[in-house]
């Protein structure tokens, strides 16, 4: 069955937005990856207030303002999983403290350096269309 998910691009102000937040999850599938903040979207819960709530458990910190800027197809037949992720960006404030159940490791990275790694899920295709988005060709 597809899964409703979110996913976060967190910058830490408005002045920084080529510097995105990443997270290596210790979960299957994609596990020792890196990847941006989210998960799936709880029954009776909206997009925003998930993506706001996966953010706050995986990182500690608070997202402000969510932006709705697209979805993305994960679809991994080899990982039997299928999701719909809702994508938002926003800045985020607060102390980083990693939920150590999911998450091994929490980093800052310039979104050149995000780009260069192989995300989990099809995250740098999302990094890509964000990048192309926000700061043009």
């Amino acid at each position: 069955m597809t899964k409703a998910t979110v996913a976060a691009i967190l910058s830490p102000s408005a002045r920084e937005r080529r510097t995105v937040l990443l997270t290596k999850r210790t979960i299957a599938p994609f596990k020792g990856c890196w990847c941006l903040p989210g998960g799936h979207i709880d029954p009776l819960e909206t997009a925003e207030k998930a993506v706001v709530r996966e953010v706050a458990e995986e990182t500690g910190l608070t997202m402000h303002a969510p932006e709705f800027i697209g979805y993305s197809d994960e679809i991994f037949p080899e990982h039997n999983f299928h999701a719909e992720a809702l994508i938002f960006c926003g800045t985020a404030t607060g102390e980083l403290a990693a939920q150590r159940d999911e998450v091994s490791d929490i980093r800052w990275f310039s979104l050149e350096d995000a780009l260069s790694q192989k995300l989990a899920f099809r995250h740098n295709d999302i990094l890509q269309r964000y990048e192309s988005r926000t700061f043009g060709p």
